[in-house]
């Protein structure tokens, strides 16, 4: 699985690649220079069950501690995960 972040001024995105095709993709909006806010997580049907918005997650969170940023979750899947996941609620807002 390849894994690539796509940031932009005011939103940007994580999207997955697995052969080739569009695994999945995970959205955000930076409404200021501290934080973004995960809005959406979508995963192709064909690929769920494979850990992509995990590694979508993961990514983000990546890129966060990389810009000192801190990130509010409100798609439902990222914010189970942060109260789910110890290792990640470091950049948690």
């Amino acid at each position: 699985m390849k894994t690539l972040i796509k940031d932009q001024e005011s939103k940007g995105f994580a999207m997955a690649r697995i052969d080739r095709k569009r695994a999945g993709i995970m959205t955000y909006q930076k409404p200021t220079p501290e934080y973004i806010i995960i809005d959406h997580t979508i995963v192709e049907p064909e690929f769920k069950g494979k850990g992509v918005a995990k590694q979508l997650l993961y990514k983000v969170v990546e890129m966060a501690r990389e810009n000192n940023l801190k990130i509010v979750p409100e798609c439902s899947y990222a914010e189970a995960m942060f109260k789910k996941l110890t290792d990640i609620q470091d950049v948690l807002k």
